[in-house]
Order: C-alpha cells, then sequence, then structure tokens
C-alpha cells in the first residue's frame, strides 16, 4: 500500500513565525508552491501558510504585509499525516479537515508535505475523484 513518505514532497522549506507575510510570499514565489508549513525557532510545526491565507487575511483586509508576521496567521493545531500512514488515512484526513495539503511528521520532525496533487499522482482515479469532491463541497 502507499505511504504519505512514498508520495510527499521531501525537505519542505519553513516560514518561521516571525518572518514578515511579504518574505512568506517571495519565499512561495521562489519555490513555485501555494503553501508553506510555519514553524516556530525550535522548528515546532505552528500551522501552514497558503497563498490564499495573505491575499484574503492580509491583503484585502488593508494589512501591511511587511508588518503582519506569518505566525499571526497560523490557525490553531496543524493537521498533520504521518510518515507511515496509508493513502486512505491521508484521503480520509484531507477530506474530514477539508485541507489540500498535509505536512508530513516522522516523530515530531516535519519531513514532506503531501498535497492533492501528490495524491492525484499517486492513486486510482476513483479514489482521487472521491477526494476532489468530498474538498469541493461545503
Amino acid at each position: 500500500m502507499t505511504k504519505a513518505r512514498n508520495i510527499m514532497t521531501s525537505n519542505p522549506q519553513c516560514v518561521r513565525t516571525s518572518d514578515a507575510v511579504l518574505d512568506a510570499a517571495r519565499k512561495m514565489a521562489d519555490a513555485s508552491v501555494g503553501a508553506l508549513p510555519i514553524c516556530a525557532q525550535d522548528d515546532q510545526l505552528k500551522g501552514m501558510l497558503t497563498d490564499r491565507d495573505i491575499v484574503v487575511q492580509v491583503l484585502a483586509a488593508g494589512k501591511d504585509p511587511r508588518a503582519v508576521q506569518a505566525g499571526d496567521l497560523a490557525q490553531g493545531e496543524a493537521v498533520t499525516i504521518g510518515a507511515d500512514d496509508e493513502a486512505e488515512e491521508i484521503l480520509r484526513t484531507m477530506s474530514e479537515h477539508k485541507v489540500r495539503r498535509l505536512p508530513v511528521i516522522d516523530g515530531h520532525d516535519l519531513v514532506g508535505i503531501v498535497a492533492q496533487a501528490d495524491v492525484a499522482r499517486a492513486l486510482r482515479e476513483p479514489k482521487v475523484g472521491d477526494l476532489l469532491e468530498a474538498l469541493s463541497t461545503d
């Protein structure tokens, strides 16, 4: 069976809780990604920052992206998946929490990110269709 570690993107870059949102946006652009994990100085995962978070919570709210810190946008405990969790658990977790990206944890260490696109490449079409349907409904 397919495990998270087999389909994840390894060695994800983190944005620090103290980083300005503008710097986080630049890091996303440089890496061509739509989300980055938010990590504290001790590398503890604090959440995920998405390009949508930046647009809705900072730009559309009229806030200065140089003054808002990435940690200000961390929304509670991050939804994660274990590196050895099976594909079914990935699908269940993404569907249940309506998230398109899951940080992958091995012990206490962040080792990767599983994105919706990773799932689409790795799994059979019916399972991917079920996931897309679950993520697309309110």
